[in-house]
């Protein structure tokens, strides 16, 4: 195994120097780093994470906690760590993926409190969120994807849902649809509290209000059995809708396939539109599905950011929301002429 003393020997300067040259803890001419680096390089060594962060206080390490369900990480889920571990990656740090359920505290603190990561950035965040709680209770720098209740002082960023929500509706408005439905994650979620449920269903009722139409919800499982179950309701049952807004992938697809298995046609008979997920996932049905992309890269990269400038100043940045961006897939047109149709 190389160590830092055959580095030393090699470079013809003293261990210091390399511990220096390598960690940052003090500063050593550029030749002289260079040659270190260089040497390193050359030997295949590298440097002792947990020795340096005991020496520095800093690891280069931040942790990003999500409650990893038995689905994984979703299509749209992953454009988002994809952003952060750029952005991580752009400044010099490493990023690590820490799974741990919502309502465990006690176990998001403890890596964190060992040192070994400088920050956390918190995602799925509940409005009371005991993650968050325990994170700040241990005096741990976090920085949050998504928004709690409390008006804490911490840095956020988030999906702009109102003004998302706001751009489904008035799209579907747009092309003549007075009756939706929407398609929002588990009921068990919205119970919990999950940030984007409450959210979302907040916003889509506060822009059908605003156009004087009724809003229908319903809370689907996250499987094609809920999507055809939702479907079921908002198409067959009172609403009659002929657009469904649809916040809940996994549901999407049994949505898709629920409207085919009943002989109507997307969109000429009913348009579908997925909000808050990904071209990649909207691919996977037919037609394509016209899609609110959720802006995960640019949240991911962003809730780093805001970490790193907490990090380096203790000071805390507005909060950053971005909304969906449309992409046009094949699934919505013009309202079908006609009226209710007869289930």
């Amino acid at each position: 195994m190389v160590t830092m003393q055959d580095v030393a020997d090699r470079a013809g300067v003293a261990l210091s120097t390399v511990s220096a040259a390598l960690n940052g803890t003090r500063p050593v001419a550029a030749a002289t780093r260079q040659r270190v680096q260089e040497v390193s390089a050359e030997l295949g060594y590298s440097r002792n994470v947990l020795a340096h962060a005991l020496a520095s206080r800093r690891s280069g390490i931040l942790a990003l906690t999500y409650p990893v369900g038995q689905n994984g990480l979703s299509r749209t889920v992953t454009e988002f760590v994809q952003g952060a571990v750029d952005a991580a990656r752009d400044h010099g740090r490493h990023l690590v993926l820490w799974p741990c359920a919502v309502d465990d505290g006690d176990n998001v603190t403890a890596v964190a409190r060992g040192g070994l990561a400088e920050g956390v950035l918190v995602m799925e965040v509940h409005l009371h969120d005991t993650r968050v709680q325990a994170l700040r209770e241990a005096g741990v720098p976090v920085a949050l994807v998504g928004r709690t209740d409390d008006e804490l002082d911490l840095p956020v960023v988030d999906i702009d849902f109102e003004a998302t929500l706001e751009d489904a509706v008035e799209h579907l408005s747009a092309l003549g649809h007075r009756r939706l439905g929407f398609v929002d994650h588990a009921a068990a979620r919205r119970a919990a509290g999950h940030g984007p449920t409450v959210r979302a269903e907040q916003a889509y009722r506060a822009a059908m209000a605003r156009r004087g139409l009724d809003a229908h919800v319903v809370h689907a499982e996250e499987s094609p059995e809920g999507g055809r179950a939702a479907t079921a309701t908002l198409v067959d049952g009172p609403a009659q809708a002929t657009a469904l807004v649809v916040m809940n992938e996994e549901a999407g697809f049994g949505v898709v396939a629920a409207l085919a298995e009943r002989g109507l046609r997307v969109p000429q008979d009913v348009s579908v539109l997925s909000v808050v997920s990904s071209p990649s996932v909207a691919r996977l049905t037919v037609p394509p599905l016209t899609t609110l992309h959720a802006p995960g890269s640019a949240l991911g990269r962003a809730g780093v950011e805001a970490l790193l400038a907490f990090l380096d100043d203790q000071q805390v940045r507005p909060p950053v929301l971005v909304p969906c961006r449309l992409v046009e897939g094949a699934s919505t047109a013009p309202s079908p002429d006609g009226g209710p149709r007869t289930p």
